[in-house]
């Protein structure tokens, strides 16, 4: 028996890009997200959040084994990767119902340009990964001082 994953939000997700191809959009103004292509068997819930000083990414990965996540940061893209392992490879008898998703995920997100690649940290507390993408200096507004001239 072959068990498939069915997102019934897939289809939703594929018009709305395909709406917003058409139009020219992107969300609030930076570069096109790719990030819901389907690249993998399984693709983590994310959530993406911007504070006053950093980006915050939080990505849903029980099960995951923080050595078996890897984040990289290129040309202005974020990629989140890794693998989500079966318990028993050896032992599927049994089983009445499989519904969580094993194996490979892989996500993107493309950053502006406002953010500081070398300062980005990562890490896990149970079973969520947080990604912290600080701004870059220039990128932060600063107060500018108003002087009376006699």
């Amino acid at each position: 028996m072959n068990l498939q994953t069915y997102d019934p939000l897939r289809d939703l997700r594929n018009l709305r890009e395909e709406v917003n191809r058409v139009f020219g959009r992107t969300v609030s103004g930076w570069p096109e997200d790719n990030s819901s292509v389907a690249t993998s068997v399984w693709s983590p819930a994310v959530d993406l959040k911007e504070e006053k000083d950093s980006f915050v990414l939080k990505a849903d990965l029980p099960g995951v084994n923080p050595k078996d996540i890897e984040v990289t940061m290129e040309n202005g893209v974020l990629t989140i990767r890794g693998e989500r392992h079966f318990e028993s490879e050896q032992d599927r008898s049994g089983y009445r119902r499989v519904e969580r998703t094993y194996g490979s995920f892989y996500r993107r997100f493309a950053l502006p340009d406002s953010v500081d690649a070398e300062r980005i940290e990562a890490h896990t507390d149970n079973g969520v990964l947080h990604v912290t993408i600080p701004k870059a200096e220039r990128a932060k507004p600063r107060q500018i001082a108003v002087k009376a001239t006699s």
